[in-house]
């Protein structure tokens, strides 16, 4: 029976300069096992003609998969980490958050500000942004706008609100690898909505903070180790361009409308772990959350622990202060 590289189930194969391609193991919460496919040598072709001699980040589509790759050379060579996209993006509610956080979420539709996810690499940022915005889009429709490097999954297109109306997305890569002019072009564009795949520029983490503070509702990840870092991460990103720390962390605490962090638990089922931190989106009450995010002195254990008891109480979030 002819084994090919998509029957095989995995989400990340890794192919060393030897071309033997591992995958998880299905087994344990880390290991990989070798595998082999009577399509390989085709396989492997398509990850090597994708790459355009400059950006090591790129995608490619083989036999009716999408792949995202990341191209790197060790010291025995060139060597692949492949991530097989999903078709289609799953629904919100099937990602197995809580159904208050699920609900919160939602809510969120018609704010305006920043939602940031964070967490390491490959736990399910993306795939959770990208969820999100679908929602947004097909609950209120509007004009949504994407910048990501390489782009991920399927969200270019016409959707059909809720509400009647109609949403539509428009994906992009940042031309020359430009992010902060990526940005502006968005801004320029008009859209309800504005997904960044990645703040990983000082350029970045600025347009951010601005488009966030700007009526817009922005959506992006970062790579954290917890809700403090990734707070920290943008602010120092920002601060190395164009504004002062100060400045960056009040932008944050202005445009803050959410900070969540993700990890993955599970061998053959993966289930999200998350923290999150929410600020109140009517920005005309007060906000504890907003106050200590401008200070710069993020003592944020507390209010992260009290917001995630009343959260899965069902108690409301923002008490009147």
């Amino acid at each position: 029976m002819q084994t090919t590289i998509s029957k095989i189930p995995f989400s990340d194969i890794y192919i060393r300069p030897d071309k033997t391609a591992f995958v998880a193991d299905k087994h344990t919460p880390n290991g990989l096992t070798i595998i082999e496919a009577d399509d390989f040598p085709e396989f492997y072709e398509a990850l090597s003609m994708g790459f355009d001699g400059k950006n090591p980040s790129y995608s490619i589509s083989y036999d009716g998969n999408f792949f995202r790759v990341e191209r790197s050379v060790g010291i025995c060579g060139v060597q692949y980490c492949a991530r097989k996209m999903p078709e289609k993006i799953p629904p919100f509610n099937t990602l197995g958050y809580p159904v208050e956080l699920t609900q919160h979420l939602l809510s969120l539709a018609n704010a305006s500000g920043l939602i940031l996810w964070s967490g390491p690499t490959g736990q399910g940022k993306t795939t959770a942004i990208s969820s999100l915005l679908r929602e947004y889009l097909s609950l209120e429709g509007g004009f949504a706008y994407t910048i990501e490097d390489p782009t991920e999954h399927p969200l270019d297109g016409v959707y059909k609100s809720m509400r009647g109306g109609l949403g539509l997305c428009t994906q992009t890569q940042p031309r020359n690898g430009n992010w902060g002019e990526g940005l502006k072009s968005a801004l320029r564009s008009k859209p309800r909505y504005i997904f960044v795949g990645e703040i990983r520029t000082s350029d970045t983490a600025a347009e951010v903070l601005r488009a966030a503070t700007s009526g817009h509702l922005v959506l992006s990840t970062i790579h954290a180790n917890n809700i403090t870092d990734a707070i920290n991460s943008v602010v120092k990103y920002a601060a190395s361009e164009s504004m002062s720390e100060s400045l960056a962390y009040d932008l944050f605490s202005r445009g803050m409308l959410g900070v969540l962090h993700q990890t993955l638990a599970g061998v053959t089922m993966k289930k999200p772990s998350t923290t999150y931190l929410f600020a109140n989106p009517d920005n005309n009450k007060g906000d504890q959350v907003r106050g200590i995010i401008k200070t710069g002195k993020l003592n944020l254990a507390t209010a992260i622990e009290t917001q995630m008891t009343r959260m899965q109480r069902g108690m409301n979030l923002f008490p009147e202060i």
